[in-house]
């Protein structure tokens, strides 16, 4: 184990420049300026400066020496490098511990981003602004020492992959051994390998349920405290009821005679929308979509809007959801449940039974919902042909018209690619299918009214309507599918989405799972679908590419995204109910709230990610299996693979520790990674099964040493060499099982084998790694 201590082994990083030469260096063009963004599955670290002053072009800055002592967030300053130095292999790769880790991309979208290779390099010479923050993860437990004061001091180890080792100092520090701990960082020294920290508080036992989601909350910023009393105090009080005031207003409209309901998940408490459908004596249809009027009881600019606009959205985990607003007002004041009245926006159209749109229109309204319906309970009545009567007409009357406005849209080209995530439920919750009908035709009544509602805003605020877009993809974007798509010789239309659908479904002679592979990897190549405001953008800019849509936005959600809370008071300001508020007006005020909403959105994205793999991480825990995997990205130390039916993928590194990368060959024009003077090669989407592991252990891992337990003896010798002792071994990965299938009793042994997966961020599991422990117990 190398001496990672300060004291030890100091490397000196270059002074930053001062705030003058900065200054001096950004104005006459030397520095460039921008906000550091890490690579968490780099390998070594790199970081990306995007510049204005380059045309936006992002620097890569590689290895912790070229970022000199920056975080992840800081706003920094950047010097190009001289020409000569604008390559790859001039990247350090240093052999300390941290610098040699080989992470574990969640995802191909996120790996994608290692590629430097068509960037400027560039180097950090001053920190603008800290992004400095609380950081949750643990203490090295190899790294526990005292230094010649006598104060003792370990590395901490934070679950952001992005941020360096923190030396921590004081004393009881061995009593946060394998526990999880905040640390705040002090001071970073340029005599300092790594910055210096304090323990801030322990969060619990490392592995407990309760900790590990605790550190998922804190590390993606999300809040998940109760209301404050301020806010609270908005709302009113409670059991609420209309009162005839609040009737008699002119701006809302008497809808309780409509047949409503809402069709839902089962158990939803916070019922944010509704639906009628009315068959009109022409044969035409009534209907109406009733979305809960939250922003009657959200007033801008009360402590409640304040609270909510800093949430930004609901945040769901496997066990729980944290609410954007609190469960008084979406759960009982606004939810839209059966046989109460409650405020609604609402949009009303009148549709052909060819699902074609003769007239529409925009009302606050008052509603009576007659029922409320699980989305499996609406799938029941609909498909049970026994049953008639009003209701149940509705439900397949509105079931029709949804499958006619559905083709119309895949027809128009909208991608239809499915995630495959494995999602985990409790086991107190009902599992609903959710790509059933009943689902399907809610979402086509929501796309719609999202449609029609960006139309009506940007028609009254040009400057000022907040938009759903999602570029187009750029042909670098797409690289990744292309590669796949030559693989298996398929030639993709990349022209529009539907082109790109057609030309992955009407292949002929690939395998199916080869097809599903590339519509995952498509998704996953698309731009990301953000919020801007109208006046922040060109007209050809306000497109949704995966809807197909030259307009959209979020109307649907006002209880779970604050967005549609904007939204509802653009309409509304539009439709002279109520006045704009003003804050719609300032631009900087406008750039506040919408990056806030794009943050808050990808924070609990990742949450949600991040509590899914915690739960993937306990079920395959208890349940180990055989499987096989798809190679669906290569690279030149190694390849990603990806495990169908569970979603999961696996970095596999073949480059050894020490290396330089000799032995493996990597030909990108067939997306082949070969090792030098053997057969041995690798293929994108290439299956990867147990033996093939049991290849990659003999021939790659052989460094790696074993000590072998048995009748009392304690034999150390290579993984390669036990492998080679006997060639009836059999590994069965996963199961982490070796069985000596010779028929001498005597020569029988069970060998419980740690090989697997993990998650490499944390040292003391990389440790782990390093060295595996073989137990053999004689049968």
């Amino acid at each position: 184990m190398k001496d990672l201590r300060i004291s030890k082994r100091e490397i000196i990083y270059p002074d930053h420049k001062s705030a003058s030469e900065i200054t001096s260096g950004l104005l006459h063009g030397f520095y460039h300026k921008g906000t550091l963004r890490v690579n968490s599955y780099s390998f070594p670290f790199v970081g990306y400066v995007g510049s204005e002053s380059i045309n936006g072009e992002e620097i890569a800055i590689c290895d912790r020496v070229n970022m000199n002592r920056a975080f992840n967030g800081d706003i920094v300053a950047v010097e190009l490098l001289p020409q000569c130095q604008q390559t790859e292999e001039n990247v350090n790769d240093d052999e300390d511990d941290e610098d040699d880790v080989h992470m574990v991309p969640g995802t191909v979208d996120e790996a994608k981003a290692c590629d430097v290779s068509r960037r400027p390099f560039g180097r950090v010479v001053g920190i603008i602004k800290r992004n400095w923050r609380h950081y949750c993860g643990s203490l090295k437990p190899s790294s526990l020492s005292i230094e010649n004061g006598g104060t003792p001091q370990a590395f901490f180890i934070s679950k952001d992959r992005r941020i360096p080792m923190i030396c921590i100092q004081g004393g009881n520090l061995e009593k946060l051994l394998n526990k999880r701990i905040i640390v705040e960082v002090d001071s970073w020294d340029c005599s300092s390998k790594y910055p210096c920290g304090h323990h801030v508080r322990t969060i619990g036992e490392i592995g407990e349920i309760e900790v590990e989601t605790e550190v998922i909350l804190i590390e993606n910023d999300i809040n998940s405290t109760k209301f404050s009393l301020q806010a609270l105090a908005c709302l009113p009080p409670y059991p609420w009821s209309l009162s005839l005031e609040e009737l008699a207003n002119p701006h809302r409209e008497d809808l309780r005679h409509l047949r409503v309901f809402s069709v839902d998940q089962h158990g939803c408490k916070d019922i944010d929308d509704a639906l009628h459908c009315s068959l009109l004596p022409n044969g035409n249809f009534d209907v109406g979509v009733h979305i809960a009027d939250v922003t009657n009881f959200v007033h801008p600019g009360t402590p409640l809007d304040k609270e909510a606009a800093q949430r930004g959205t609901c945040v769901y985990l496997v066990d729980r959801k944290i609410d954007m607003l609190p469960k008084i007002l979406i759960e009982g004041i606004c939810s839209l449940q059966p046989c109460v009245e409650r405020f609604t926006f609402s949009f009303i159209l009148t549709l052909t039974p060819d699902a074609n749109i003769v007239s529409t229109r925009f009302t606050k309204s008052t509603i009576k919902s007659c029922a409320a319906l699980s989305y499996v309970e609406a799938q029941a009545l609909m498909d049970d042909s026994r049953k008639i009567d009003p209701l149940i007409t509705d439900l397949r009357n509105l079931n029709s018209l949804a499958k006619l406005m559905r083709q119309r849209q895949i027809d128009g080209g909208a991608l239809t690619f499915n995630s495959t995530e494995v999602k985990f439920q409790m086991d107190t919750e009902t599992r609903d299918p959710l790509d059933i009908e009943a689902s399907q035709m809610i979402e086509e009544f929501m796309l719609a009214c999202n449609f029609f509602v960006v139309k009506k805003i940007l028609k009254h605020f040009p400057s000022c309507s907040l938009l759903r877009h999602q570029p187009t993809p750029t042909k670098e974007m797409l690289e990744p599918l292309h590669r796949m798509a030559t693989t298996v010789g398929l030639d993709l239309d990349i022209s529009s989405p539907k082109a790109l659908m057609d030309s992955i479904d009407h292949v002929i002679g690939v395998d199916p799972n080869c097809k599903k592979q590339m519509k995952i990897l498509a998704t996953r190549c698309m731009t990301k679908v953000i919020y801007s405001w109208s006046g922040d953008m060109k007209p050809t800019e306000f497109h949704h590419f995966g809807l197909v849509a030259p307009l959209y936005t979020h109307f649907t959600s006002p209880m779970r995204r604050y967005a549609d809370i904007i939204v509802h008071r653009l309409l509304a300001a539009a439709l002279e109910a109520s006045k704009l508020p003003e804050i719609f007006l300032v631009s900087s005020q406008r750039t506040e709230i919408v990056n806030n909403l794009n943050n808050r959105q990808i924070k609990a994205k990742m949450a949600n990610r991040a509590s899914n793999y915690l739960q993937k991480v306990i079920y395959f825990k208890k349940r180990p299996m055989d499987t096989e995997a798809r190679i669906i990205k290569i690279k030149p130390y190694g390849f990603i693979v990806f495990v169908r039916g569970f979603d999961i993928e696996g970095f596999i590194c073949l480059k050894s520790r020490g290396s330089k990368g000799e032995e493996w060959i990597l030909d990108e024009a067939h997306q082949r990674l070969s090792k030098k003077g053997t057969n041995i090669s690798y293929c994108l989407l290439q299956m990867f099964d147990k033996e093939d592991f049991y290849k990659f252990i003999a021939d790659t891992l052989h460094h790696i040493p074993v000590r072998v337990q048995k009748k009392g003896e304690n034999t150390q010798l290579c993984l390669k060499e036990k492998l080679d002792a006997s060639s009836n071994l059999i590994l069965n990965f996963i199961h982490g099982e070796v069985r000596n299938t010779k028929k001498e009793s005597s020569k029988v042994f069970a060998i419980d084998l740690s090989i697997h997966f993990v998650e490499v961020g944390h040292e003391e599991e990389k440790e782990k790694e390093k060295k595996i422990l073989v137990k053999c117990q004689h049968i």
